[in-house]
């Protein structure tokens, strides 16, 4: 499972992305959070929960690495800044289709 932590303006760039190169299954889900940076400070104040979206897709081992890297190039901000984003990885054990009730792994 892949699940990518993104600015939310990027999120659809990210999304085409993925879905030109194939991959369409996708979760997207509103979170907030902050990173090393420990949010912004403008003026006076201090944002330390910042809006991000996050995608998760269930893929095959063997594309873990493209996949990746499509996420990457369409959500990075010009060279790459602080909170540009977070790509976590992990196993799935299993996965069920309900509608099926088939098991998909």
């Amino acid at each position: 499972m892949i699940k990518a932590i993104v600015r939310p303006e990027k999120s659809s760039e990210v999304l085409k992305a993925l879905f030109e190169a194939g991959y369409v299954a996708v979760t997207k889900t509103p979170v907030v959070g902050r990173g090393k940076q420990r949010g912004i400070k403008i003026g006076d104040i201090t944002y330390d929960e910042l809006p991000k979206e996050m995608l998760m897709m269930v893929i095959k081992a063997e594309d873990k690495d493209f996949a990746v890297n499509t996420i990457m190039e369409a959500a990075k901000t010009g060279n790459g800044n602080f909170g540009d984003g977070k790509i976590f990885i992990s196993p799935v054990e299993e996965a069920y289709t309900i509608s099926r009730a088939t098991k998909e792994l």
